[in-house]
C-alpha cells in the first residue's frame, strides 16, 4: 500500500508539471476579509518596523470615516502613530494569511484616507512567496498608492494580478515620515486564484489509473512457468 501511495504522489507531481500555466477557466476565493475584528484576525500577521515603533494596524474609527462595507468600524486602519508619539519613520505592515495559489491570481481591496490637506499617506502592496513574515521576503512590489501620487480621499477599489503557483502572502505596508502621514483605512480584501480546467482533472485521473494498474501488476509479479 505504501508503494501505491508513493507512485500516486509521483503522478500528482507529474500531472501538475504537465498542466499549462494558462489552463484556467474559473477562480476560487481563497481570502475574503471584511475586518469585523482586527484584533481577532485569523492567520494574519502584523510587523511594525517603524523607528521608533508605535501602534500597529487597529480597528477602524467611524469618527474619521465609516467602513466601505458592514458595520461602521469594520475596517483596518493605520495612522502616523505607527511611529511612537507620531515622530520618526513609519513602516507598518499588515500581512495576509498564507494562501495556496494556483496560477493567475487577483487581489482586490478598498482603501481610503482621512483627506485632511497637507498629508501624503502612502500604502504599498507587496507579495512574498512561502509562509514567512519577514519584510525582506516581500520583494515583489505590486502597487504604490499615495506618496507623490494620488491617494483618493474616499473608498476606492484597487486590483492587481500575478501568476504564481504555490504558497504566498500579500502585504499592506503603510510608510513614510510620520510628520507627512495622517490616517488610512483598508477594507474588503479578496483574493481569487485560478482552478485547473476539467481537462487537467481528466489528466490527473488518467495518470492515477495508470499508476494503479502498474501497482497491481508489480504486486502480482511474473507468472510461474508451470501456470502458462
Amino acid at each position: 500500500m505504501k508503494r501505491l501511495f508513493s507512485l500516486a504522489g509521483a503522478a500528482l507531481v507529474a500531472v501538475a508539471t504537465w498542466a499549462p500555466v494558462n489552463s484556467h477557466a474559473a477562480g476560487v476565493v481563497v481570502l475574503d476579509e471584511g475586518f469585523g475584528s482586527v484584533s481577532g484576525l485569523s492567520g494574519w500577521a502584523q510587523v511594525n518596523r517603524s523607528i521608533p515603533p508605535g501602534t500597529g494596524w487597529f480597528q477602524g474609527n467611524p469618527g474619521v470615516f465609516g467602513a466601505q462595507a458592514g458595520a461602521p468600524d469594520s475596517y483596518a486602519a493605520a495612522n502616523y502613530l505607527g511611529a511612537a508619539s507620531g515622530m520618526g519613520m513609519v513602516d507598518n505592515w499588515l500581512i495576509t494569511p498564507t494562501l495556496a495559489l494556483n496560477g493567475l491570481t487577483t487581489l482586490s481591496f478598498f482603501t481610503n484616507r482621512a483627506g485632511d490637506p497637507g498629508f501624503f499617506d502612502q500604502l504599498e502592496v507587496r507579495f512574498g512567496y512561502g509562509s514567512g513574515t519577514s519584510a525582506d521576503g516581500f520583494d515583489t512590489l505590486l502597487l504604490t498608492i499615495g506618496g507623490e501620487g494620488e491617494f483618493p480621499a474616499q473608498w476606492a477599489q484597487w486590483t492587481t494580478s500575478l501568476d504564481v503557483q504555490g504558497e504566498g502572502r500579500f502585504a499592506f505596508r503603510y510608510l513614510g515620515d510620520a510628520a507627512t502621514l495622517d490616517y488610512i483605512g483598508l477594507d474588503s480584501v479578496k483574493v481569487v486564484t485560478a482552478v485547473p480546467e476539467a481537462s487537467t482533472y481528466l489528466m490527473l485521473l488518467a495518470g492515477l489509473g495508470a499508476v494503479g494498474v502498474h501497482a497491481r501488476r508489480a504486486r502480482k509479479g511474473p507468472r510461474p512457468l508451470s501456470s502458462r
